[in-house]
This record gives structure tokens, sequence and C-alpha cells, in this order.
């Protein structure tokens, strides 16, 4: 315990030098942790990731306003003092959007600002960025780069993937595009007939885009110029969905793309989360439920990929979808892109933390 001590005594000079002491030390720590390189996610996907969730107006149940204000849902979204969406100093978010293999002039800059509520709709990266934001002790960037209708087994093919062959119920054999094929399907004995577009198109764009913000860091997250690829987040599927030849070979496909993102973006140990589609219910046996099996096989739990063992997790949406399907983006409701990005930043957190 510690003694009474008076003004002017040897006690209070030596307490004094102590506090100082303790002063130094903290602000060295500080500038330590300064200097720490921004932890970096990329979240990628297709339409549910790049966000359909309304945010007004806030008489309207569904929206992010209405879930705040009238439920009492997310308050850590709300600052009181301020009246006014809260803003985050230690997470930004940044979010290209192009179509294809479009240069990064050609693309849409949404969104590069210290994380807060703005624009008029809303995907998983409120969640997710506060998530890990709460976790992490170095500063975060949450980097999207996404855009609509596209498939994993087309569109976002990773590189390297090869072609496959595919029978149909009705006894119709179908060749799949490699990487860089095209078009994306054509009758097995038949010469394909190209198109405008080929296997992976949106993947060399999505990728490129992320590279060209990563490679001008400091310019979208100001006063930082080092950066290590943290973890990757994954919300897709529909597209997928209606095709039983890419549905079936979904978890061949999601498996080339972690380990490809890992290698492209030299982050061996990055961590990955992907989430189901919201409407599809345990062991449905559609194409949905395909691809769901496919997101639990990966899983590292599952133990079907032991190098995946606690690096890779599959979040299961329905119990957290508000109503709707993926294509039709859950209905607009704010509550289930909140409720998954909560979702898949606890997942992530729980890698990290080693929590497998």
């Amino acid at each position: 315990m510690w003694p009474f001590i008076h003004h002017g005594t040897r006690e209070s000079a030596t307490m004094t030098r102590l506090c100082v002491l303790l002063s130094a030390l903290a602000a060295m720590c500080a500038v330590a942790t300064a200097g720490d390189p921004v932890q970096v996610y990329i979240l990628m996907g297709q339409s549910n990731m790049l966000g359909e969730g309304k945010i007004s107006p806030v008489t309207k149940n569904g929206t992010l306003e209405y879930a705040v204000h009238t439920e009492g849902r997310y308050p850590y979204l709300w600052n009181k003092a301020n009246n006014s969406w809260a803003v985050r100093d230690d997470v930004r978010y940044t979010f290209i959007m192009g179509s294809g293999n479009a240069s990064f002039e050609k693309s849409k800059l949404e969104h590069n600002e210290w994380m807060t509520v703005t624009g008029n709709t809303i995907g998983p990266e409120l969640g997710i960025g506060n998530y890990v934001g709460n976790y992490s002790k170095q500063k975060v960037l949450i980097l999207k780069a996404c855009i609509g209708n596209r498939a994993l087994g087309w569109d976002l093919l990773p590189p390297g993937s090869p072609g496959f062959e595919f029978t149909d119920s009705k006894g119709q054999a179908w060749e799949y595009a490699a990487y860089h094929q095209t078009p994306n399907k054509w009758k097995k004995g038949t010469t394909p007939v190209p198109v405008n577009w080929m296997a992976g198109e949106q993947y060399d764009g999505d990728t490129n885009r992320t590279m060209h913000i990563l490679n001008n860091f400091s310019a979208y997250f100001p006063g930082e110029d080092s950066y290590e690829i943290a973890g990757f987040f994954w919300w897709q599927g529909n597209r997928d969905s209606f095709d039983t030849g890419l549905s079936t070979h979904y978890e061949v496909s999601l498996v080339r793309l972690i380990k490809t993102l890992r290698e492209q973006f030299k982050a061996p140990s990055a961590k990955f989360v992907t989430a189901s589609l919201g409407e599809t219910v345990m062991n449905s046996t559609n194409n949905g439920g395909k691809i769901l099996q496919a997101m639990l096989d990966v899983d590292g739990r599952s133990g079907k990929y032991p190098e995946f063992k606690g690096n890779v997790r599959a979040v299961y949406t329905h119990p957290l979808s508000m109503g709707g399907s993926s294509g039709a983006h859950y209905n607009n409701d704010a509550r289930t892109y909140m409720n998954v990005g909560q979702a898949m930043g606890d997942a992530m957190v729980e890698l990290l933390k080693g929590d497998f």
C-alpha cells in the first residue's frame, strides 16, 4: 500500500521523477505503435459484397437509420455526443469498382474515407471494419474491390484454373472455360465461339485495381506508407448458383482462389473468411446448397484441407438474414448486411486470436 506523502518531501520528488519516466516510456510506446504497418483486409465478391442495404429513411423498417434509432441496434455506429454517425480515426475504408479489366482511371472510387456511415447503401464493411478495428492494435484499411453479377467459375476465375467437363441432367456434356478462355462453356465436341469477355477478366480487374491502391498507399491512407495484408473476405455465389456445372465445381474454384490470392499478394499467412448465401439453409441439395457445402468444406475446421486449419473460416449466414434472397439483395435490408459483416469480422478475429 502506498504511504501518504506530503508535498515537498523527498518521497514527493521521487514520485515526480517516476511519473516523468513513465510518461516518457508511454510516449515511446505510442511512437512504436504508430510506426507499425497498417493491417489491410481485402474484400471481394459480387453485388452483396458491393452492398445494397439502404441507409435511409429513418421511418422505414429495414433501413440502417431505423435499425439504429428505432430498434437500438449497432450502437457503436452512432456518436451520441455529436448526434451524428461515428467516425473512426483508426480504420479507413476504400472501395474501388470497375467492370472487367478496365483501367483504374476508368473505374469509380466509391469510397475513400475514415470509416463511417455515408452515401445511400452499405455492404458488410461496417461490421467487418468495426470488429477487426476493435481487435487490431494497428491501424486498419478495409479495401474493397468488386462489382455485381459475377461468377467465381467464370468472371472471377483465378489465374491458372484449368477447364473442366460437366454432364447435365439431360446427359449433355459441356466444356467449361479455363482461365482466359472464352466463352464460359460450350457443348463438348463443338468449336467454342468467342465472346467479348474471358474467364477471369473480373478477377484480373479487381486485383489490379487493388494493387494500384496498395502501390500508392499514402494517397489513400494519409500519413502511412507501409502495410501488411492481414486477411481476405469473400461474399459471393449467387451468379454461380444459376449454373449447375459452376455450382458443382465451386469448391475447386474456391480452393484455388484462396491459394492464388495469398500468392499474388505475397501474404501466405493472411486469413480468409467466406460467407454463404443468406437464403440457403443447411443441407440443401440445390445449387445454393452445393455452394454452401463447398464453403463448409474449405473451412479449416472441416479437416478436408489440413493446410487451411486455423486460417480459413466459413460463415453460415442463413440465421443472420432478415429475409429475401441474394439475387434480390435481401430486400435491401441493412440489418442483413450488418449482421453478416459482424459475423465475418468476428470469424476473422477468432482466426487472428488463434481460436480455431
